[in-house]
């Protein structure tokens, strides 16, 4: 700890989290300032913050990790709340294919890049599927410029459902397969549980949803409260027939997307997530980070680095020509399609750290601290690049002719 964490460390908690919550309060404006997404800022500041550098906040602090968990929940939770549906709905055939292909390439790539560098199967396996999911971080530059309703947009939002749902199936299934060795049956058996919670957390449990719904009425204090309710139930559901939280807050997320859209509730809750949970979350990652070690595996490592970074990159950009060309978009939408799908944010990050804290019976983690700083490296680089790119590519299809409407190319 530094001569100045030692002095910080004599500050009453309270005083202590004054400091936390005042820095984090200047990351939105810094992160404007440098044109960086704010999750970086957050990650940011946990590092300063954290146990190898300033020490304001101890290692393993129970408070903190439970904030943590809470904003990763719910993170997963507006993934899934954001999702329009009806999008999917109106471009399906088209969103699916595309989402197999934006699911396929990265995945592909991942697990090459983790068989070359010496990682098992499995382990290789979720480094793929870390891949193959995307964060729509770049969706308001889409909106701001008027280009949201494009088809080639609609078909990326669409395929977001699918590239989530499968990235955390395969997540399910290596862990389990990490636990407790491969077995065939077994993993059918996971992925028979994931399906049918799948099927009653988003279709069965609408029902009773909508019934409470009406009985709330107008009491958003309790439709809030009742929010993360669901929230926290659908996690502890999912971790007991051994499937991760974040499964479970992300399958609640679509279940109550139509129910709360448009409600204060909803609306609170999201203030609330994203100015205290989901930067906690992102904070307490931060603490997670060696900067030594982040060097060491930057100046060893930085094959590995170059090989998840470019394979990323190149694999979203190939999935997307491939289907823009086939369907006849122009380059300007299909750069749009390939850079609102490079960011890996959100269920990137989540899955990375439920990877890093399985270990197996032996003690060996799923994945080490090595592919830990590469995943972080990767969150940074493409949650930059990516929406930098959307901008561009917004702003020339703007600048051409107005947007195209969604039915135009519907089903």
């Amino acid at each position: 700890m530094t001569g100045l964490g030692h002095l910080v460390a004599d500050v009453p908690p309270v005083g202590r989290f004054a400091l936390i919550m005042a820095m984090a309060a200047l990351v939105p404006f810094g992160a404007r300032v440098c044109r960086v997404p704010a999750c970086v800022g957050y990650i940011l500041v946990g590092v300063l913050i954290g146990p190898h550098l300033l020490g304001l906040v101890p290692p393993h602090d129970e408070i903190a990790d439970f904030l943590s968990d809470l904003g990763k929940l719910l993170l997963m939770f507006f993934v899934g709340l954001e999702i329009d549906l009806m999008q999917f709905a109106a471009q399906k055939t088209r969103a699916a294919i595309f989402g197999v292909l934006t699911f396929a390439f990265p995945m592909a790539a991942g697990t090459a890049a983790g068989l070359a560098f010496g990682y098992g199967t499995i382990s290789a396996i979720l480094i793929g599927s870390l891949l193959a999911s995307h964060t729509l971080i770049g969706f308001p530059i889409v909106e701001h410029t008027g280009q949201a309703a494009r088809p080639a947009v609609v078909v990326t939002v669409g395929a977001t459902v699918l590239t989530d749902m499968l990235s955390l199936l395969v997540l399910a299934a290596c862990l389990a397969a990490h636990r407790s060795g491969f077995d065939p049956v077994g993993l059918i058996v996971q992925v028979a549980e994931l399906a049918a919670f799948a099927v009653i957390v988003v279709f069965v449990l609408t029902i009773p949803g909508r019934r409470l719904d009406k009985l709330l009425g107008r009491n958003e204090e309790a439709r809030f409260a009742v929010l993360l309710v669901i929230v926290c139930l659908a996690a502890t559901v999912a971790e007991a027939i051994q499937l991760e939280g974040i499964i479970g807050a992300f399958l609640a997320g679509l279940a109550v997307n139509r129910v709360t859209h448009g409600t204060e509730a909803r609306h609170r809750l999201a203030f609330f997530g994203h100015v205290l949970f989901i930067p906690a979350f992102f904070v307490v990652t931060g603490f997670l980070i060696d900067m030594a070690a982040m060097g060491r595996t930057l100046a060893t490592g930085l094959p590995l680095v170059v090989a998840i970074v470019g394979g990323l990159i190149a694999s979203k950009w190939v999935a997307a020509e491939i289907a823009g060309r086939v369907w006849k978009f122009g380059a300007g939408d299909r750069g749009l399609m390939a850079s609102l799908t490079i960011p890996q944010v959100a269920a990137t990050l989540a899955s990375a750290l439920v990877g890093y804290d399985a270990v197996n019976a032996a003690g060996v983690r799923l994945l080490d601290q090595r592919m830990l700083n590469t995943v972080l490296v990767l969150v940074v680089v493409t949650s930059v690049f990516g929406p930098v790119m959307t901008e561009i590519y917004a702003k020339r299809l703007a600048g051409r002719h107005a947007p195209a409407p969604a039915g135009a190319a519907a089903e």
